[in-house]
């Protein structure tokens, strides 16, 4: 089978993803700063800036990988947990900090109660999940009303040249790390292909708001290449806020 084909439904994507990622968790941390031309730090900060993570807050880092987000939010937080569907993963990010809070699971199903987070962050998370539809749905049900959620990720760009130039760019670099790390140049080939099969940055905001999500923002990253979402789980409405009193003459 192609690797095209081998992503082309959410059962055959997961199994594939969750191979992908046990076999690359110890190059992780390397990959993920050639593809970011080193900047993938600064991106993070101003994530997590962007949530403005508070003392108060519950954060929750969804696909958390080696921990980078995820450790940056801790040290903001009352409460910060990380979760990964890879359990190498989870054993990196433990090597690098002991006390963080680590949790094996699937963005598809969270295993947390409805509204136990004020904060849910991820980096290359959305992308990554089978099905996106469903992920969003169990973000917003974690989420606390007024609960903000911050994602890192890819974009796809609309226009189709520079979208073709990027693709090839990526797919060029990709294989060929992919053969020297791990002499399989189909390895670091997916993320193009994950790309050609992700909405994009516009299309992830719309299906957010579809998803009943407020105040949906995306903030362009490398002239637009990558981006951050941005995005608000709405208030409850107060029962005196909705009443109409009636004036009887």
């Amino acid at each position: 089978m192609s690797l095209r084909s081998d992503i082309s439904t959410p059962s055959s994507k997961q199994r594939y993803v969750r191979r992908l990622f046990a076999t690359i968790a110890d190059r992780y941390d390397l990959i993920t700063a050639v593809l970011s031309y080193g900047r993938d730090r600064i991106w993070k900060d101003q994530l997590i800036a962007l949530a403005g993570v508070r003392a108060e807050d519950r954060v929750l880092d969804l696909a958390c990988g080696t921990g980078d987000i995820l450790f940056r939010a801790a040290g903001k937080a009352r409460l910060a947990v990380g979760l990964d569907v890879t359990f190498r993963m989870l054993q990196l990010a433990k090597a690098k900090k002991p006390t963080a809070a680590l949790v094996a699971g699937d963005m598809q199903a969270l295993p947390f109660p409805s509204g136990h987070f004020s904060v849910v962050t991820t980096g290359y998370g959305l992308r990554n999940v089978p099905d996106l539809a469903q992920a969003i749905d169990e973000i917003a049900r974690v989420l606390a009303p007024g609960g903000r959620l911050l994602s890192l990720d890819f974009n796809r760009p609309a226009q189709p040249l520079l979208r073709a130039a990027y693709l090839t760019y990526l797919t060029i670099v990709g294989s060929t790390l992919g053969f020297i790390l791990h002499r399989d140049p189909d390895t670091y080939r997916y993320i193009p292909e994950s790309i050609r099969n992700y909405p994009g940055a516009e299309g992830v905001a719309r299906l957010l708001e579809q998803h009943g999500f407020t105040n949906v923002e995306v903030v362009p990253l490398l002239g637009g290449l990558m981006a951050i979402h941005s995005a608000f789980k709405p208030r409850l409405e107060r029962r005196d806020e909705k009443r109409q009193d009636v004036v009887v003459g």
